[in-house]
């Protein structure tokens, strides 16, 4: 149902995509039905594919994307001042589910080589974290990042600050500002420190603002995704830093770490401000055990481990009118392909399952996924709309104007990412993952960051990342991978995307040929032979959600 000018994507779909940019007055045909435009539709927006009356439902993907303010004609752009969010009522697994697993025999055999841990999935990569439990300890994780990631090799060292040097000897020189501009060096980084610890990936340092000053529930919820980042299997150790009277107290990290693992056997060092004879004495201490930490993981090497060991996240950033048609079912199909092999993909951002409710509780392999998964969906949209809020607020001016113009028409296209595959779990924040052999349903806000930090945390080795727009979205210990739903995103912001799903829009691939292509590079990143983009930028994103109203 494509053209190399529109798509339908289902067949009783009544908002059409435009692939190009479509001139008002053109005769564009799909499926056998064709069309008169009677206005310009830009790429990636939609037009109306029968004559609407106003509060009639509008259908896309399947489902109900909204509901018309007004007449629309047959023909006519669909936008936000014509079209307002509505969607579809939920209620629980209403029917049995039967997939069809894809054939992978392609990968009959194949491993990547990984980390093998004492207990649990192996990690995508191998690195020591330092953690704060209070943003009051920020300051000394300042002095160990300091301290450790130049004397360790890890330090990246930016292109700019060259580059800011050369200029500001122009400028003392009485150089102009056309001298100056005509004098701009190329933007190079400095090659990188050797590493001692080849085997080590890095050490990464967690800042946050968070420990004290909220709720008691607020510091379990950080205690809880500390000790899963602590847990991560690409996570070899890690260093603590505590002041000593803050709500997140070292006991209910333990006691988080715990309910993770309870054989849990990591090197573990907890340093305590208040209880140490000086600050100077404290950070000698940690910045020693932090050495002899990395120094004992440099001893595991990477080794052969089934494809099932991988847990990878499903997200998406700066999403376009092209992101539910092209890098979104390629994830999927990827996916798809790994539940096939027994991994785990893990579908995340809540509200931007708004609209699709009804088919995820139908996937849920039980009645009591579906019900967690409604109890979670309608008290975070509870929660919303006590602030004067709600999910049709999600969508951001840059979702809107690229062709995402309600939440439920972003959510249907979002959800793309997980597949076809059998719900097996569902999760609320910050809970541990641990079944794989199917998809599971993380719930965490359709904020980037907050929710890429929450997947790492929760378990996942490895995130697949889409993006129409273009953001640089990474995270301290779990790689990466940035798809583009576009060539012109993946040619112009080259340095941050891995990937590029552009040929499903003008018909080069499909959907199923990419979806191979990117299980292939997914294993090729796992076992370290690819380095993703933000891993190489040092694109560190980690932002906790203190739980509340974040869409």
């Amino acid at each position: 149902m494509t053209s190399h000018l529109i798509q339908r994507i289902d067949r009783r779909d009544d908002a059409i995509v435009a692939l190009q940019d479509l001139p008002a007055g053109g005769v564009v045909t799909v499926d056998g039905a064709s069309w008169t435009l009677i206005e310009r539709i830009p790429a990636k927006q939609k037009f109306a594919a029968r004559d609407f009356a106003s509060g009639d439902r509008v259908t896309m993907y399947g489902v109900t994307v909204g509901r018309t303010k007004m007449a629309i004609r047959a023909g006519a752009l669909l936008s936000t001042a014509n079209l307002a969010h509505e969607t579809d009522a939920f209620g629980g697994k209403q029917g049995d589910y039967i997939w069809a697993a894809p054939d992978v025999s392609r990968w009959a055999g194949r491993t990547f080589d990984g980390f093998r841990r004492p207990d649990g999935p192996a990690g995508t990569a191998n690195y020591w974290i330092v953690i704060p439990l209070v943003f009051c300890e920020n300051r000394n994780l300042a002095f160990m990042r300091e301290a450790l990631t130049r004397a360790l090799g890890y330090a990246k060292t930016s292109p700019y600050e060259a580059f800011a040097a050369r200029l500001v000897q122009l400028q003392r020189r009485g150089a102009s500002a056309d001298e100056m501009e005509a004098a701009m060096p190329d933007a190079e980084s400095t090659p990188a420190t050797l590493r001692p610890y080849a085997n080590v990936d890095g050490v990464k340092f967690l800042e946050h603002g968070l420990g004290c000053g909220g709720t008691r529930q607020d510091a379990e919820a950080l205690c809880g995704l500390l000790a899963g980042c602590i847990n991560s299997p690409n996570v070899a150790g890690a260093t603590v830093l505590s002041l000593g009277c803050q709500h997140a107290q070292v006991s209910m990290l333990e006691s988080e770490l715990a309910k993770r693992n309870a054989h849990f056997g990591k090197p573990l060092y907890i340093f305590e401000q208040q209880k140490s004879a000086s600050e100077r004495e404290m950070m000698q201490r940690a910045i020693k055990a932090t050495l002899l930490g990395v120094a004992k993981a440099d001893e595991q090497t990477r080794e052969p481990v089934p494809l099932s060991d991988l847990i990878v996240g499903v997200e998406c950033g700066g999403s376009d009118g092209f992101s539910g048609i092209s890098a979104n079912p390629v994830i999927g199909h990827a996916a798809d392909l790994l539940v096939a092999l027994g991994g785990a993909p893990v579908l995340s951002e809540f509200p931007e399952l708004c609209g699709i409710e009804q088919s995820l509780c139908d996937r849920c392999v039980t009645g009591a996924m579906a019900d967690k998964f409604v109890r979670l969906m309608r008290a975070y949209e509870g929660a919303a709309k006590a602030c004067g809020s709600g999910f049709d607020a999600n969508p951001s001016p840059g979702n809107i104007r690229d062709g995402l113009i309600t939440d439920a028409i972003k959510s249907a296209g979002a959800a793309k990412k997980g597949g076809t595959a059998p719900v097996v779990d569902v999760l609320d924040y910050p809970e541990a993952i641990t079944r794989r052999g199917g998809l599971s349903l993380y719930c965490t806000p359709g904020n980037d960051v907050e929710s890429t930090t929450a997947l790492a945390a929760g378990g996942c080795n490895m995130i697949l990342f889409s993006t129409g727009l273009g953001t640089p979205t990474g995270n301290p210990f779990c790689p990466t991978l940035k798809i583009s739903t576009n060539t012109s995103l993946a040619t112009r912001m080259a340095d941050i995307i891995d990937y590029d799903t552009g040929p499903v829009i003008t018909g080069g691939k499909t959907v199923v040929e990419q979806g191979a292509e990117l299980l292939d590079l997914t294993i090729a990143t796992a076992s370290g032979r690819y380095v993703p983009k933000a891993v190489a930028l040092g694109q560190d994103d980690f932002l906790p959600w203190k739980r509340g109203v974040s869409l």
